[in-house]
């Protein structure tokens, strides 16, 4: 982890409950815990200077600190540990303790989301003054309907190819980066002149239901396979 000449730290949120994956920050992903996967992304970040754990459970704190005893473990108030609370409302929490010119927050439910991706989007927020947040998005080029049926982006009686109708940008969650002020403002991570970083659909994959694990187990497993040395012998 290198300085950046500001501070700048990661936060990754940690409930200890979780009502749709079980205990989904500890489970095992490809025989590791899924927690790992973000915390090892996130030490080898450019810009970092400091990974903090944000969670009101003592088994995770135990963890993390066995595990990465150089990452800070906050412990969030029994207030606001249900699944209800706003993550404004925790990272406000959290920054009312600490003082950083700019926050990188990111879910565990995001195994797959890369360093460089992370590293390319803070560059882009620092080289635009004027810019107070950068934030992940898909890009999607799709023929899309509200659930009435009432076509969003196409006319339906003019087949266009998909390829050429305008993008759309989903927010998939994947990180929010931004100034420290930002939420203080518009109690948003979104400030009031984003920039949207898009990731492709690999990083964006978000585990928010059991489907979405056996998913990421599968491809965790063939990510696994195809990074091992195998022994073809003499």
């Amino acid at each position: 982890m290198k300085s950046s000449g500001e501070r700048v730290v990661a936060l990754l949120p940690m409930r200890g409950g979780s009502e749709r994956v079980r205990n989904k920050n500890l489970r095992l992903l490809a025989g590791r815990p899924l927690y790992t996967y973000m915390l090892d992304t996130l030490l080898d970040l450019d810009f970092c200077q400091d990974v903090f754990v944000d969670t009101d459970s003592d088994e995770i704190e135990a963890a993390v600190r066995a595990t990465y005893p150089g990452v800070h473990v906050y412990r969030r108030p029994a207030f606001l540990g249900s699944g209800d609370t706003p993550m404004t409302d925790v990272i406000s929490n959290f920054l009312a303790n600490f003082s950083f010119d700019r926050v990188l927050q990111v879910h565990s439910t995001s195994p797959f989301l890369t360093s460089s991706s992370l590293n390319s989007a803070y560059q882009a927020l620092r080289s635009d003054p004027k810019s107070d947040s950068v934030f992940s998005v898909s890009l999607l080029q799709a023929r899309l309907w509200t659930e009435h049926l009432t076509p969003i982006n196409h006319d339906p009686a003019i087949l266009e190819r998909t390829q050429d109708l305008a993008p759309i940008l989903l927010e998939n969650s994947g990180f929010y980066l931004f100034n420290s002020d930002v939420i203080q403002a518009t109690r948003n991570r979104i400030g009031n002149s984003p920039k949207a970083f898009c990731i492709d659909a690999l990083e964006a994959l978000d585990i928010d239901t059991e489907d979405d694990f056996q998913l990421a187990q599968l491809v965790a497993t063939g990510l696994n396979s195809r990074n091992t040395p195998h022994d073809h012998g003499a």
